[in-house]
C-alpha cells in the first residue's frame, strides 16, 4: 500500500469513530420510568405499614404512565402533598406533566416536581438545568415544593449506569450544586439504601444539604442511608388504589407547607 492510499485509510477511520455523531441516548422505557419502578423490581415489596402512621401527613407521586389524575378525588381521599415526574435525563418530557402538576396545586395539593436521574447519557449539571428547564423550578408561593432528583437502579443495563462509586457521587453533587445554585434550594434526594450503598459507596456527603426521600416497601422504614439521621419522605407503597405511589411526609401538614415556603 502506498504513503497516499494508507493516509486515505487513516482518515476514513477518524471520520468513521471520531467524527461520527453520537449514538442517540435510549429514552424507549421513559415513559414508564418513575420513582420506584426499578426499586421494588430490584428489591421487591415485603408489604406496609401495618397501621397509620401517627403524626405523618400522606401524599402521592405520579408521572405519565398514569395518564390524567383526579386531583379531586386523591385531596377527598387525604392526600396533601404530591410530587410530578417533570424530566428524565436530557431527552424526555413527560407529556402529562402539565395536567398533573397544575391539575395537583387547583385541588389545594402542594406539589414538587422531580426528575429521573440518567447518569448514562449526560453530566448532572446538564440535567439539572434541563429539569429546570421543563418545570422543575421553584415558586416561592407556599404552595410549590423543591425539586427532587430521583436516582436509582438503571433501567437500560448496570445498576450503576457503569460509574464507580466515586464517579456517581460526583454526578449527585454536580446535580444537586446546579440545582442549589440556579433556584436558591436543596434539591431533595430519592434513592434507596441499597441502591446508595452499592452505588454511591454509601457516601455521607449530602445528609446535611439535601433532604431524604427514602424508597422502601415494608412495614418498617428500615436504614437510612450514611449521612440522613432521618428521611423526610417515606414512599412506602405501590398503587394501592389511589393515584400514584404512597408517601408519608415525616410530620404534620405544617412541615409539607414549611418545606414549600424555604
Amino acid at each position: 500500500m502506498n504513503r497516499t492510499v494508507a493516509s486515505a485509510a487513516v482518515l476514513a477511520v477518524f471520520a468513521a469513530v471520531v467524527l461520527a455523531p453520537p449514538a442517540r441516548a435510549d429514552y424507549s422505557m421513559a415513559g414508564e420510568n418513575y420513582a420506584g419502578t426499578q426499586i421494588a423490581r430490584h428489591e421487591g415489596v415485603q408489604g406496609t405499614p401495618r397501621a397509620e402512621a401517627v403524626g405523618q401527613t400522606l401524599g402521592h407521586d405520579v408521572s405519565g404512565h398514569q395518564g390524567p389524575v383526579d386531583w379531586a378525588a386523591a385531596a377527598g381521599a387525604g392526600a396533601k402533598f404530591s410530587y410530578v415526574k417533570a424530566t428524565e435525563g436530557t431527552g424526555f418530557v413527560n407529556p402529562q406533566f402539565g395536567q398533573q402538576y397544575d391539575g395537583a396545586h387547583a385541588a389545594g395539593i402542594i406539589r414538587g416536581a422531580y426528575h429521573f436521574a440518567r447518569p448514562d447519557i449526560s453530566g448532572g449539571a446538564a440535567q439539572a438545568e434541563y429539569f429546570i428547564a421543563h418545570g422543575g423550578g421553584w415558586r416561592a408561593d407556599g404552595t410549590t415544593l423543591p425539586g427532587a432528583l430521583d436516582v436509582e437502579y438503571n433501567p437500560y443495563g448496570d445498576a450503576c449506569y457503569g460509574k464507580s462509586p466515586a464517579d456517581m457521587t460526583a454526578w449527585i453533587t454536580d446535580f444537586t450544586r446546579t440545582y442549589l445554585a440556579k433556584v436558591k434550594r436543596s434539591a431533595l434526594i430519592y434513592t434507596s439504601t441499597t441502591w446508595w450503598k452499592r452505588c454511591t459507596g454509601n457516601t455521607n456527603r449530602f445528609g446535611d444539604t439535601n433532604p431524604l426521600w427514602l424508597a422502601r416497601y415494608a412495614p418498617q422504614i428500615g436504614e437510612l442511608p450514611a449521612g440522613w439521621a432521618k428521611q423526610s419522605i417515606w414512599q412506602f407503597a405501590r398503587g394501592g388504589g389511589l393515584p400514584g405511589d404512597q408517601n408519608y411526609y415525616n410530620g404534620p401538614i405544617g412541615r409539607v407547607q414549611a418545606l414549600a415556603k424555604g
